[in-house]
């Protein structure tokens, strides 16, 4: 079957939004109460949240199940809570994950006295049923400094990274203006890519802080900064 590339940009302007005050979250998927049936899911990668909570505030207990849900900290930071007794903070540039499995409780606070920006993302698990379980762990930044590194990943030889039940793996790097990374990427895969940071290129596309990048069907993915940036990707099924 061939594949058809694809290097999709979608406009943060364009992305589906709700400010409930003391949470202002922009979803590049459908999420809640925004639906668009041509943003529903990215392969396996069903929700990217661009969240911003106000100090002392956050997500009271909610339960999930069969989600696999990594959180990358972007400014301040996140305190974790659930009814495993699992409870830690994430501070900015670390990232925490979370699988839900057969059900899980849980609160996410912002018990700072500034903004705690993030990026919420959650991916498909590979199947139904896995037990469970939280972690955390940081990643320096300057460790990713001209280089993707591995954050979470469920595939085989990223062993340092945080481990979740799917076939995907969630990088991230810094990059300098005029510099060039490079990521493989099988053709079956689909690869979702935002800038927290910095303005890209990636082919023809040219893409500013918070866009997101859908691309499929390539065999590598080229990053160009036009400007100082931290890119965020995620590469699943």
């Amino acid at each position: 079957m061939t594949i058809t590339p694809t290097i999709e940009l979608r406009p943060f302007a364009t992305l589906g939004a709700a400010n409930h005050g003391w949470l202002d979250a922009h979803h590049h998927f459908s999420f809640a109460d925004y639906h668009d049936p041509a943003r529903v899911q990215w392969g396996a990668l069903r929700v990217w949240n661009d969240d911003a909570i106000a100090p002392r505030s956050g997500f009271p207990p909610h339960p999930h199940r069969d989600m696999e849900i990594v959180t990358y900290v972007r400014q301040g930071a996140i305190t974790h809570r659930d009814n495993l007794g699992n409870q830690g903070r994430t501070a900015a540039g670390d990232v925490q994950v979370m699988s839900a499995g057969t059900g899980i409780t849980h609160a996410e606070y912002n018990l700072e006295d500034e903004e705690t920006r993030l990026f919420q993302i959650w991916i498909l698990p590979d199947a139904r049923g896995h037990a469970p379980s939280w972690g955390t762990r940081p990643f320096p930044r300057d460790d990713r400094a001209g280089e993707f590194v591995v954050l979470a990943s469920g595939l085989p030889g990223d062993g340092d990274a945080l481990k979740i039940n799917a076939q995907a793996r969630v990088a991230g790097a810094l990059v300098k203006a005029g510099d060039t990374l490079r990521y493989p990427l099988a053709p079956e895969r689909h690869a979702y890519l935002v800038p927290a940071t910095g303005r890209v290129r990636i082919g023809s596309v040219e893409a500013k802080a918070r866009d997101g990048v859908a691309i499929t069907g390539v065999e590598t993915i080229e990053v160009t900064a036009l400007e100082d940036a931290e890119v965020v990707l995620v590469d699943a099924l």
